[in-house]
């Protein structure tokens, strides 16, 4: 039978995923986690509600809550199964979501190309050096082809046509909000306009030199912020009990 992880790190974008190996690795070194992924092909619509269905069927199977975390449209999937099924979620982690839930790095790609006179090449130059810390010009043009492929095969609500709404509001469950200060789809207020919907024990974050695949730059800095939150939980997790064991063997 399989193991049931403690943490769920969701991935509707199949593009992006390397860029959540280097956290989860982290994790994986001290806690149960698992990858929920979910692919489409070219032929089916942007549409968040089979998704939701297929992790529904999964966390009802499971014997417990579990903890979620999920960037950009990823952590909007998230959002929207603990609004709808809170009794499953033990707390959701949002990477990269502002408080318009909707808004993701291919709404600012959208906006730039209304906004900006130049050809395709060089937009996608421009916003892969706005998204991640790219060092070289060889790095920049890989974070070209794969936001092209993200483009291609990603869950997201938005074409050029159309850019989709998400309702304001928060969850129920215990909620943790971390963002990059210098992302550019994640502007100050709507990171900020979190307050507005945090409860008792919620956390709100800014990684002061991170773009918008900040967890990919700065694994460390957010692990210790993650870890903070999940041990503040008042029910005790599978981590606090590793965490406790440890420090007991130090003693």
């Amino acid at each position: 039978m399989p193991t049931i992880p403690d943490v769920l790190w969701l991935n509707v974008s199949p593009a992006l995923k390397r860029f959540n190996s280097r956290l989860a690795v982290r994790f994986s070194q001290k806690t149960r986690i698992g990858q929920w992924e979910y692919s489409q092909t070219l032929d089916e619509p942007n549409s968040f509600t089979i998704a939701l269905a297929l992790l529904d069927h999964y966390l009802q199977s499971c014997d417990h809550p579990i903890h979620l975390i999920g960037h950009g449209a990823s952590g909007l999937l998230g959002l929207l199964y603990a609004r709808q099924h809170p009794e499953n979620v033990k707390s959701l982690t949002l990477l990269s979501v502002g408080v318009d839930p909707s808004i993701d790095w291919q709404t600012y790609y959208y906006e730039q190309i209304y906004h900006l006179k130049c050809c395709r090449s060089m937009l996608m130059t421009q916003i892969a050096y706005d998204l991640l810390n790219c060092r070289s010009y060889h790095h920049i043009q890989a974070m070209v082809k794969i936001l092209e492929q993200d483009l291609l095969t990603s869950l997201s609500l938005h074409t050029l046509l159309k850019q989709v709404s998400i309702p304001r509001e928060g969850v129920t469950v215990p909620l943790f909000i971390g963002c990059g200060g210098n992302d550019p789809v994640i502007s100050p207020n709507l990171f900020y306009g979190w307050q507005n919907w945090l409860k008792e024990g919620d956390r709100h974050w800014l990684c002061p030199q991170g773009k918008h695949f900040f967890h990919h730059d700065y694994p460390d800095l957010l692990m210790e912020q993650i870890e903070d939150f999940w041990v503040s939980l008042s029910v005790p997790t599978n981590y606090t009990a590793l965490t406790m064991l440890s420090h007991a063997r130090l003693s």
